[in-house]
């Protein structure tokens, strides 16, 4: 099986590493790809978000599977392209990627399906900003106001905070730039994230983890695209996942069936376990990054036999998953500034080396590595147990040098000490 791979971030590095690890995949390329994956993959410069450009390549090539990493490409109909061609895809259409692609469109098809999610409402109209955020601050019961982007903002378009004049900020300068905002109920309790593959109203779920957003330890600081992850979850009972999976991503699955958009790919249920239990937070098209590069460090099934399973409208033929013992933390290596615009150019030292999987990367002619985005690396840590695991994430990325890069120190820290519970209600 030959297999293209779109995208150019760790998650597609991940992505590559769980493939070339599976017996049935015998090639391996990449678009646009990294200065990492050059070494295990065949490189294209393309346009990613061109379903021609996509579909033109995977033709060339002969690919028998084409697996597309990022959101952008999913939510502008590049799947559909590579389907067009006869040639199986791993994510879902157009219609069936507006889970992520709009807030609005995912609240619908939860409310339709009966699944708990936070009240919401969306404003479009700068006059009706002060109201709304009257009905979503603490006299309406609220710890903080979630203010988010009703479109794609790659995980930077949410602001939770309990100061007013910070989200009207945030709101205001959304409806400035012309985009609808959504302002939420808060949801207390743990955050998770839950990846499971989909094939119309087939799901088979993967391990359960847990991301970091903010970019300062305590989760301090600004919304990120993810400072790191970790799975398991030690603190979440399998039970809990089962209810997940049964009462709300299958009630999802078979809502976008019903509505002539089956969803076939990667369904990512980013959850709050609150006191009444399991709640949407929202809903991805795509495998999450970072948690992917944990996640797939534990998966022991061949993922391209999956993949292609439910690409081909047999996921409900495939054996069930095997995982390997243990947990995977993963640490964020970010350039200097992000998430505001980063410093780029900087020669990464000590990257090369087994658990580092590159971002924000590319290759002088030097033969140099050298940052060229926000999220440069992200380090994977293996262990008997979240503490060992952590060990070993920290100890690989004390050892590369960039120039005024940061990372968290507490990834997986209150897991890994026993300190995360569920709240009772």
């Amino acid at each position: 099986m030959r297999v293209l791979v779109i995208g150019a971030g760790a998650r597609e590095h991940a992505l590559l590493l769980a493939l070339r690890n599976d017996p049935e995949v015998k090639e391996l390329a990449i678009a646009p790809g990294n200065a990492g994956t050059a070494a295990i993959a065949d490189q294209y410069d393309v346009d990613i978000t061109s379903g021609d450009a996509v579909a033109a390549l995977a033709r060339k090539i002969e690919a028998d599977l084409v697996v597309i990493g990022p959101e952008v490409p999913l939510v502008v109909g590049v799947a559909d392209a590579v389907r067009a061609v006869g040639i199986a895809c791993f994510g879902p259409t157009k219609e069936a990627a507006r889970v992520e692609g709009s807030k609005s469109f995912a609240k619908d098809v939860m409310a339709a399906a009966g699944v708990r999610t936070a009240t919401s409402e969306i404003i479009d109209n700068p006059g009706r900003l002060d109201a709304a955020l009257d009905r979503f601050g603490p006299d309406a019961g609220n710890a903080a106001w979630v203010v988010k982007d009703d479109g794609l903002a790659a995980g930077k378009g949410v602001v939770v905070t309990a100061d007013r004049d910070a989200a009207r900020a945030h709101a205001a300068s959304l409806l400035d730039a012309g985009h609808p905002v959504l302002l939420e109920s808060f949801l207390d309790g743990p955050e998770v994230s839950l990846f499971c593959v989909v094939d119309g109203e087939t799901v088979v779920p993967l391990l359960a983890a847990q991301d970091f957003k903010r970019v300062g330890d305590g989760d301090t600081g600004p919304n990120t695209g993810g400072m790191g992850a970790y799975a398991p979850l030690p603190w979440l009972p399998d039970d809990v996942v089962r209810q997940i999976v049964g009462e709300i991503v299958k009630p999802v699955a078979a809502e976008l069936v019903k509505r002539g958009s089956p969803f076939s790919g990667l369904l990512y249920a980013g959850l709050a376990i609150t006191s009444q239990g399991p709640a949407v937070v929202e809903f991805n098209c795509r495998f999450g990054d970072p948690e992917t590069q944990s996640v797939l460090a534990l998966l022991d099934s061949p993922l391209g036999q999956l993949l292609y399973a439910a690409a081909t409208g047999h996921l409900a033929e495939h054996p069930p998953l095997r995982w390997r013992d243990g947990a995977a933390v993963t640490v964020v290596l970010a350039a200097e500034n992000y998430p505001g615009r980063p410093r780029v150019g900087d020669v990464i030292a000590g990257a090369d080396t087994e658990g580092v999987l590159h971002a924000g990367t590319a290759r002088r002619d030097d033969g140099a590595v050298v940052s060229s985005g926000g999220r440069v690396l992200s380090v994977v840590g293996t262990g008997p147990d979240l503490a060992a695991a952590r060990e070993d994430a920290y100890r690989r990325i004390s050892a590369i040098k960039l120039p005024g890069s940061h990372f968290r120190s507490d990834i997986a820290l209150a897991a890994a000490e026993g300190r995360i519970s569920l709240p009772t209600g």
